[in-house]
């Protein structure tokens, strides 16, 4: 039996995306995503699109970069997996909803362009308010990759 879960959906963002804070001062975005998926009805000849509608939840460096990016009417990527929620109402009826939580999140640049610009990264003591990821373990610096004919090395990042 597989135990992959991993979803990839392009949509258009249906709302924009709202930064929330948890008790611990973990930040989290979420925003409305639209997938639309049009065919030709061949005995009609006619087009016809049906739309289906996902919550996204992202966290941490994600979430504040997503919802500084990100606005309704975008066109983006989403990589990440499906995840379910439940909770009881106030009247007590229980509820519950299947998200997708962001592993990634891109622009769609079929028909549009992106300029891409570099956040600073954070480290374990940068004296951020919120403790800037406090678990993360410091890496040996990596190795230059011999000339890939123009591609980037293991030292350089593309951004």
């Amino acid at each position: 039996m597989a135990t992959d879960n991993s979803v990839t959906l392009v949509g258009n963002v249906t709302r924009d995306p709202e930064l929330r804070f948890t008790n611990t001062g973990q930040p989290t975005a979420s925003f409305g995503l639209a997938v639309n998926r049009r065919w030709q009805n061949r005995q009609t000849q006619e087009w016809e699109e049906a739309v289906s509608f996902f919550d996204v939840v992202c966290w941490r460096e994600m979430a504040e970069n997503v919802s500084e990016t990100l606005t309704k009417g975008a066109r983006v990527m989403v990589a990440g997996r499906l995840e379910q929620r439940s909770w009881e109402t106030q009247d007590g009826d229980k509820r519950s909803k299947i998200e997708v939580v962001a592993d990634e999140i891109g622009p769609s640049l079929r028909w549009a362009t992106a300029q891409i610009t570099r956040n600073e990264r954070k480290g374990p003591n940068d004296g951020s308010p919120r403790g800037g990821g406090g678990n993360r373990q410091q890496s040996a610096p990596p190795q230059a990759a011999p000339d890939n004919g123009g591609g980037y090395g293991f030292d350089e990042e593309p951004f």
